[in-house]
């Protein structure tokens, strides 16, 4: 996939992984989300938000370091975050990256045990996220990226709180909204969150 400035090993996984072209949001996307900046990304389902929320979180990290999470992402459901857990497998598979998938039928003191032991990217439904910061007191502060996927349903489900609460949790971070229709909801919380969000649209063939 070419990229630029792509790290080499993931550049290398990505080929192997048949994605050997990028596409119009990950061209678009990617130089913006490799400087830090806040985001809101919008892009029709199955354009491949969960495959550039991973390589860009793997291009970002890099590498396992220290003990506490570095990327915190939020995902719907179950599902989704199993989903994402195996593309960081096939992605990741040649860097050290640390990855904890974590859904509301998974044994909350198994997660967080992990989480204590160290941890690079932890991917989450909100309301489990949610409950392991709450309870155990963990620290948000090492937290580099903090993304949303699928924000317009998780806000449509009332989860808007939860974000705002955890993005208040943390002193500096980088905030990225992955949805496939900006809404009002959207357009409210990352004017509140986040500093000065470049807005991408894509269009919908794409």
């Amino acid at each position: 996939m070419e990229l630029k400035k792509i790290n080499p090993n993931l550049q290398k996984a990505l080929m192997e992984n048949g994605l050997t072209e990028a596409n119009e949001m990950q061209s678009e996307t990617f130089s913006t989300i490799k400087s830090g900046a806040d985001a809101v990304i919008q892009s029709a389902a199955g354009s491949g938000k969960t495959t550039t929320i991973v390589l860009n979180v793997i291009q970002k990290l890099e590498k396992a370091s220290g003990e506490s999470t570095r990327a915190l992402i939020l995902a719907e459901e179950k599902e989704k975050v199993l989903e994402m857990v195996a593309l960081f497998e096939k992605l990741g598979n040649y860097t050290d990256l640390r990855v904890l998938g974590a859904h509301d039928k998974g044994d909350i003191d198994y997660d967080k045990n992990l989480i204590s032991l160290g941890l690079d990217v932890l991917i989450g439904t909100p309301n489990r996220i949610n409950m392991m910061f709450s309870s155990a007191g963990f620290n948000l502060n090492t937290v580099k990226m903090f993304v949303v996927d699928d924000a317009d349903i998780l806000f449509k489900n009332r989860m808007d709180a939860i974000v705002q609460r955890l993005a208040a949790s943390i002193t500096k971070t980088q905030l990225l909204f992955f949805t496939s229709a900006i809404t009002e909801k959207i357009e409210i919380l990352a004017d509140k969150i986040m500093i000065e969000p470049l807005f991408f649209e894509m269009d919908e063939e794409d």
